[in-house]
């Protein structure tokens, strides 16, 4: 950063300042007890951001703390950098007048033919841009922020342009190899379904790849890699940028969403998948929750569904596949036997040979269980979730079984049945052709403090099948779903070369299809946005409607009547003078009205701004969200935007995103939680796994903002052993709480 100039710092310091010193005095008085010094004297990593100037906000920081370290400075997306320094220094850094905000580095990891033609992408082939070229995404440039990219795969190796890699800081961003690590996919997956051009054809095939490899070994990267492979894709001048990665922190103001919102700004495309954490409302996480990103959640192309039965009961269980085994393919029935963890012991006690397995998820990773089971000769393998509802997973290597999942409640249904049952228990395997449902894992919205619908539109993300280190490979989750999305953006783009960011936002949701659940009812748009995507409509769309989702907010029962106004876009791309109808729902209930213009004529090439009012009485509506569709017709196709509004404080957890690890010192541990809309009192309290007795308070702590909370914690007299932690978070009158299976002390491999 160069020499300091200690006069100009001076001049800049002010009476703050003495403040921050008598802190610091303050703290090293502090730091003189031995645990908490032991505490204060760990490393962290956060990201720092300012709206001041950086320069001067980064030398003020290096005066103060001088033993800190600036790790990476962030000019582009994120008027920021990353800090490494003390945790007893955390308070001093937060004095600084000038910094707005500090996060801590938290860890991201991957989500994990008939897809491309179901979306319209083959219909594309046939068309062309304005030059006459055939629309196959030639001459635009996708970063895909990821893993890294295969690229000497016959695929995709024509289509590689280059990228970087900002976990080994070298210009060769290729997979993990086994020899660096626990190997990685995900990325030339993520690819081929947007560029693959070779035996899998993807959405673009001809569209440029430049691949940024932000996750390493494992999947797993951290914030301040994300953003700076944000920035380098900025600083190449890509068209569009994937990013199938998040964590579960369902806030607007993190800084991977921050980072997403200034790359649209530099007009720049940004996808990003939703989350697979579904299928509950408010499940969305970061970047997802970003506001001009375009979030993508899963949809299920034509498929052959298995649904497994318990021979003698009618009950059906979803199971969700999991990548790098085969598919469920099951012809009879099988026996099934109940395993508890798939533990190398377990599999010594009975004879499995031919039958279907149950496990529990946890303990080992689901590769090892996996192995345990492909050499005890098992039919099928079954783990089972240990926190409520679905998740999707994969196996690596690639095994020759079929491994699937299942939620919580169906697991531990099917072990109660097995436990009961007097004979030997079977399970029987039905099979159905399905498609256009959303699929239980994908998450759903809203986004917390913005009240935004997330996501905003979904595309295939169950058993797809695209590219993968040396092969081929079908992979489920939003992070497929999200690179057809991207593929599509390409196309667009190339027809529409002058188009911003926000323009190919509004033809891929204004023409998307509105998608029905087994009752014949529309998903609701925080499941699926404006609908699944049909890149042949959003390539020729006439008529733009933007923002494509709104959202009135927040309002209380104690509040008077009030009239909210929000505005859309509405352009008109047809050769002809075209006029518009704005229709609301027209059965409003009582306590609510719409205002909106009768009619708006719009000469070709002419763009107008259109308010709508809702007049709304709070203490007459139900508490919770209510939402609908604004028509606009006139165009060759009628166009709906999803909207929501809130009476109350909506029902969202007031506690996400729990990580527990090993700290820096022996027998210290840390831990982080995300509280969306801050707590009245928050703790962890800690409990025997198998007895479910009370062992004692991890932390307790009352009065907390919003945001990203971490502490750490010295082992106290407990012996070395798996716990149970329950997480828990009391706001408004509501507490929600997180069950977490935690490890204390060195006797196991970290969970799955």
């Amino acid at each position: 950063m160069g020499e300091f100039d200690v006069e100009k710092m001076l001049r800049c310091f002010h009476i703050s300042n003495f403040i921050i010193y008598v802190k610091q005095w303050a703290i090293i008085c502090l730091n003189q007890l031995p645990e908490q010094k032991k505490q204060r004297d760990q490393d962290v990593v956060v990201i720092v951001t300012t709206s001041g100037n950086l320069e001067e906000v980064a030398q003020e920081v290096v005066a103060l703390l001088p033993d800190s370290e600036i790790r990476k400075m962030y000019r582009t997306v994120l008027n920021g950098f990353s800090l490494e320094l003390k945790e007893g220094e955390l308070d001093l850094l937060a004095g600084i007048e000038a910094i707005d905000r500090i996060d801590r580095v938290t860890e991201y990891s991957v989500d994990l033919d008939g897809s491309v033609p179901f979306i319209g992408g083959n219909a594309t082939r046939g068309m062309v841009d304005d030059g006459g070229q055939r629309l196959t995404g030639k001459g635009i440039k996708v970063a895909v922020i990821d893993t890294g990219v295969d690229y000497t795969h016959p695929d995709l190796k024509a289509n590689f342009r280059g990228g970087y890699d900002v976990v080994d800081y070298d210009h060769d961003p290729m997979e993990t190899t086994s020899k660096q690590g626990q190997p990685t996919l995900h990325g030339t997956h993520v690819a081929g379904i947007i560029a693959a051009n070779g035996k899998v054809k993807g959405v673009a095939p001809e569209a440029e790849i430049y691949a940024y490899r932000a996750l390493g070994p494992g999947g797993s990267g951290t914030t301040e890699q994300v953003i700076e492979a944000i920035e380098k894709a900025v600083a190449d001048e890509v068209d569009i940028i994937n990013l199938s990665l998040g964590n579960t922190v369902n806030g607007p103001d993190w800084p991977t969403s921050v980072a997403l919102d200034q790359a649209v700004d530099e007009g720049i495309v940004a996808v990003t998948s939703n989350g697979n954490s579904g299928p509950k409302m408010w499940t969305v996480g970061s970047p997802g929750t970003s506001t001009k990103a375009i979030s993508v959640g899963a949809s299920a192309p034509p498929i052959k569904t298995p649904y497994l039965t318990y021979v003698g009961e009618d009950k059906e269980l979803t199971v969700y596949p999991m990548g790098g085994a085969l598919p469920w393919d099951l012809r009879r029935d099988r026996e099934l036997v109940y395993l508890d963890y798939g533990l190398e012991d377990d599999w010594q006690e009975v004879d499995v040979k031919g039958k279907v397995v149950l496990v529990k998820r946890g303990m080992i990773p689901f590769s090892e269980k996996a192995e345990y089971a492909e050499k005890a000769g098992v039919k099928a393998l079954i783990i089972y979730n240990n926190l409520s509802g679905a998740f999707v997973g994969m196996v690596e290597p690639s095994k020759k079984i079929p491994v699937v999942s299942l939620t919580k409640e169906d697991g531990e249904w099917l072990v109660e049945k097995i436990k009961k049952g007097k004979n030997s228990p079977h399970l029987r395997t039905v099979y159905r052709h399905e498609e256009d449902f959303i699929a239980p894992f994908s998450s759903r919205g809203p986004v917390t403090q913005t009240w935004e619908v997330k996501p905003d539109i979904v595309a295939p993300g169950v058993a797809i099948d695209s590219t993968v280190p040396q092969g081929y490979l079908g992979l489920n989750g939003t992070s497929m779903s999200a690179p057809h999305v991207a593929g599509a953006a390409a196309l667009v783009k190339q027809a529409h070369p002058d188009w911003t960011p926000e323009q190919i936002k509004a033809a891929l949701m204004n023409t998307a299809k509105r998608l029905e659940n087994d009752e014949g009812e529309l998903y609701l748009p925080y499941e699926q946005g404006a609908g699944r995507l049909q890149v042949d409509k959003a390539v020729e769309v006439k008529t733009l409607a933007y923002p494509a989702t709104l959202t009135f907010g927040k309002w209380s029962k104690d509040d008077k009547r009030e009239k909210r106004t929000v505005s859309f876009t509405i352009e008109n791309h047809d050769h002809v003078t075209r006029t518009y109808h704005v229709k609301p729902p027209f059965e409003a209930p009582d306590g609510l009205q719409w205002k909106v213009p009768f009619s708006l004529e719009l000469k070709p090439g002419e763009k107008k701004e259109v308010q709508v009012e809702l007049d709304l009485f709070p203490a007459v509506l139900e508490e919770g969200i209510h939402h609908g569709h604004i028509e606009i017709e006139g165009g060759r196709d009628e166009i709906s935007i999803p909207y929501v509004f809130f009476i109350e404080e909506p029902n969202y957890p007031r506690v996400m995103a729990f990580n527990f690890g090993v700290g820096d010192h022996p027998g210290n541990y840390r831990y982080e939680l995300y509280l969306p809309g801050g707590a009245e009192e928050m703790g962890i309290a800690l409990y025997d796994p198998d007895t479910f007795e009370f062992i004692q308070f991890l932390d307790v702590k009352y009065n907390i903002g919003r945001g990203m909370v971490s502490g750490t914690w010295s082992k106290p007299s407990v012996e070395d052993g798996t716990y149970k932690a329950l997480v828990y978070a009391r706001k408004d009158g509501k507490e929600d709480t997180i069950e977490a299976m935690i490890t204390i002390g060195d006797i196991l491999r970290p969970h799955s």
